[in-house]
């Protein structure tokens, strides 16, 4: 059996990201937020849906990306979501 991690990002409702990772069905995962209890970052900002995934065979590529992602401004995300894969370095995370 194949061990993969999908990488995603969900929408919120109050219009935040949040990036996160699975070995799970994506769908799975994507339920698990918006219907279990908690007090996660995404239980007060229900309902969520998925908008961007990206799976790895090797389970530290996909943390690793994982964290990079976390790390992206808002800005990046949206062109990461998008698929605007050449927009990406230009948006690096700083004030201007």
């Amino acid at each position: 059996m194949k061990t993969e991690l999908t990488v995603y990002i969900v929408e919120c409702a109050d219009g935040s990201f949040y990036t996160g990772s699975t070995k799970k069905q994506i769908e799975a995962r994507v339920w698990e937020h918006n219907n279990l209890p908690g007090d996660s970052y995404c239980a007060s900002r229900r309902p969520v849906r998925l908008v961007f995934t990206e799976s790895y065979a090797r389970i530290i590529d996909g943390h690793a990306r994982e964290r990079q992602i976390k790390g992206w401004s808002r800005r990046k995300k949206i062109a990461l979501i998008e698929r605007r894969y050449e927009d990406v370095p230009a948006l690096a995370n700083r004030k201007t």
